[in-house]
């Protein structure tokens, strides 16, 4: 069968990308097999629901890397808040009501479709595959019943390259089917006779299948749904054969890595760093269970003779020796210095956990602390996992948000954009936990700077360098309040132009009513001298 230009173009980048990543495949197999052992399935293709921690004897790692998981998934994309808000570039679009209220009604329906979604599980799996591996992968497209949909991208199927400025741009996925599965998927797909012979006589064997998303070459007008910006195929990688061809708008994976490397294209993790730890301390483990049990069922010194062999261990059970004899079985001293191999592990154990932040995640509150002072404690915590937060925007959580906000323009789940609003750019404002606290520091200082100009004001009138308009604004952006609760700078002049005007009416009536008064008094005076 004859390979077409666009099928093997991809066969031919697979190849390309499989050579590149093939020095980082039994890295991830080790990590995975002493911290992730239900993802081990790299470089070793074991049975579904088998063991598979026979290499694991501490479980000091593997609750560390939970930790450290769960922690990133509340802290970036909590379940209980809103994690994101949307806002316009132009200041004085986004100080109009009508804009705000159409960009917060935006942001409430993305939420909705995130909450009604599968987001939540696959994300999860994200970030278990960011701190194991360095490199994660998730693929985001429309779904009829619940307007997104995520699937998260086995490290094992993903191949990757990177544009010019760093980012991921071309992502192809190998992956298996069974092959009944083919006429379904690809419904459009003329299979060849080879292909449809495997589907009659054997459905169940397994195909496997490569789907490849890369900048589109045609360039130029994209006016159909083959010939946009990235391109989207699925070849049959035995027989080269197109399965189907179709675009994408916008880049539909996202794929972060935890860190990099300048010259390297997958990331690292903080489970490579640990790895040396975690083998060490699984070794002293597997040492230390067999010390101890030679020290709680030693070995035994019998004599050559005078004892009826074999000899019995079990509880009640009988030994028999000759009579007169003084020999006995003694326990043989190993001279083993359990105390010393427990210390060596639980260094070893804070190594690993100080990898993964348990003992800043876990910190104890102590029960005499204040308020502020458990505050404090929170935001340090948060602090420690600031630096991977801006590769973690840029690569992660930017263009999902991006790329979910272009899905739901698309169906219409939004209101009609109102025609001022044509071509201005909306931007992506973070107050998720983690966002706050990079914040909180603003928020010390501006309350401390309060605080002093208060101590002065009663010497000097410091409070008039204060603009308390910008002072809210900027409070509104540290804090994360949400728009609803504050009303617009255009109401707010309103309403001070009205107290004003009050203001103004009440000197004038109490004006006029002094002037009254004083006119009320001097009658009864001219009277009196006109009398005289």
């Amino acid at each position: 069968m004859e390979i077409i230009p666009k099928a093997k173009r991809v066969i031919d980048t697979y190849n390309s990308l499989r050579g590149q990543r093939g020095t980082w495949e039994s890295h991830w197999q080790d990590v995975a097999d002493y911290m992730l052992p239900r993802k081990a399935d790299i470089t070793q293709k074991r049975s579904k629901g088998d063991k598979r921690h026979e290499q694991i004897f501490d479980g000091t790692a593997t609750h560390a890397l939970e930790l450290l998981a769960a922690s990133l998934h509340g802290m970036l994309t909590s379940t209980t808040s809103a994690w994101f808000s949307l806002k316009y570039r132009n200041e004085m679009v986004d100080q109009d009501d009508s804009a705000s209220e159409w960009l917060e009604d935006c942001n409430k329906v993305m939420l909705q479709a995130f909450s009604r979604s599968n987001f939540q599980q696959e994300i999860f799996e994200l970030y278990h595959d960011l701190i194991a591996f360095g490199t994660a992968g998730m693929f985001i497209q429309s779904d009829e019943d619940d307007d997104l949909r995520f699937k998260t991208i086995h490290i094992s199927e993903l191949f990757i390259s990177e544009n010019q400025k760093g980012l991921v741009d071309t992502v192809i996925r190998k992956f298996i089917l069974k092959a009944r599965s083919l006429p379904a998927m690809f419904p459009k797909a003329e299979l060849p006779h080879d292909i449809m012979e495997q589907v009659r006589n054997n459905p169940q064997d397994d195909v496997v299948i490569l789907h490849a998303v890369m900048p589109n070459e045609m360039g130029g007008i994209y006016e159909n749904n083959v010939n946009k910006p990235y391109s989207s195929c699925y070849v049959h990688e035995d027989t080269g054969f197109l399965l189907s061809e179709s675009g994408f708008n916008d880049f539909p994976y996202v794929v972060p890595r935890y860190l990099k490397a300048s010259n390297e294209i997958y990331g690292r993790s903080p489970a490579m760093n640990a790895l040396p730890d975690v083998k060490m301390l699984n070794t002293m483990a597997k040492v230390s269970i067999k010390a101890a049990q030679k020290q709680i069922d030693p070995p035994l010194m019998v004599p050559d003779d005078g004892f009826v062999l074999p000899v019995r261990t079990v509880p009640g059970g009988l030994n028999f020796y000759r009579s007169g004899t003084r020999e006995r079985i003694e326990p043989l001293n190993i001279g083993s210095n359990q105390p010393l191999g427990l210390q060596m592990e639980e260094q070893r154990r804070k190594a690993i956990r100080e990898n993964f932040f348990v003992d800043q995640l876990l910190s104890v509150q102590g029960s005499n602390m204040t308020a502020t002072e458990v505050m404090q404690k929170q935001e340090e915590k948060m602090r420690i996992l600031g630096p991977v937060l801006g590769r973690l925007q840029s690569e992660l959580l930017q263009p999902l948000i991006t790329r979910c906000f272009n899905i739901l323009l698309k169906q219409k789940k939004f209101q009609e954009v109102p025609e001022f609003l044509a071509n201005q750019v909306i931007e992506i404002e973070y107050v998720s936990p983690i966002a706050k606290a990079q914040k909180s520091g603003d928020l010390s200082s501006i309350m401390r700077g309060i605080e002093v100009f208060g101590a002065i004001q009663q010497v000097s009138p410091v409070f008039d360098y204060l603009d308390v308009d910008g002072l809210v604004a900027h409070l509104k952006d540290v804090i994360g309040l949400p728009a609803k609760i504050l009303r617009s700078r255009a109401e707010v002049e309103q309403m001070r132009e009205q107290k004003q005007a009050q203001a103004e009416q009440m000197q004038q009536m109490q004006q006029e009513m002094q002037m009254a008064e004083a006119a009320g008094k001097a009658a009864p005076a001219i009277k009196a001298v006109a009398d005289e």
